[in-house]
């Protein structure tokens, strides 16, 4: 297997299930409610917030890789559109579900001499840097998803 292939299946497994961790983004979003996912809790971002924070950077990356220009600030990463129903809530996780496999297609296509390839500007280093810390940060926000939604679950666990 490619090593383009490789990331493109970390991608899904990390999206849809079977990574590495044992946890995913849909697994961990299963059930949540859109009243769950914008009820803040203490201080911390919802999980509306942050899933809309986390698809941001890969549907950046998606356009980047359709050939568009790197348009991503992060003074609007956070910037999540009100959510005032399911279906406000359910257009989110499609957009996020979508992304997240438009990412991995896009990703799977590429020869992996692409990866050392400076990406975008290239003032962000090269693809597999970029790929690979989208993947990161993915996690990262998943694992504060996952608490906040434990909170939400059980308030003993506060």
């Amino acid at each position: 297997m490619r090593l383009t292939e490789q990331i493109a299946k970390h991608v899904r497994d990390l999206h849809f299930g079977g990574s590495f961790t044992g946890s995913s983004f849909r697994e961990n979003l299963a059930g949540v409610t859109w009243q769950q996912a914008t009820t803040p809790v203490h201080s911390l971002n919802t999980i509306a917030t942050l899933v809309f924070h986390a698809n941001y950077y890969v549907s950046a990356v998606v356009r980047v890789l359709e050939g568009g220009p790197l348009d991503a600030h992060d003074k609007y990463s956070f910037d999540c559109p009100p959510i005032q129903s399911q279906e406000d809530w359910d257009m989110l996780l499609e957009k996020t579900w979508a992304d997240a496999e438009r990412f991995a297609e896009l990703v799977e296509q590429l020869p992996d001499t692409a990866l050392q390839e400076d990406f975008a500007e290239g003032k962000y280093g090269n693809s597999f840097r970029n790929f690979f810390g989208l993947s990161e940060h993915t996690h990262y926000h998943l694992g504060q998803i996952a608490l906040i939604k434990r909170i939400l679950q059980d308030p003993e666990a506060q």
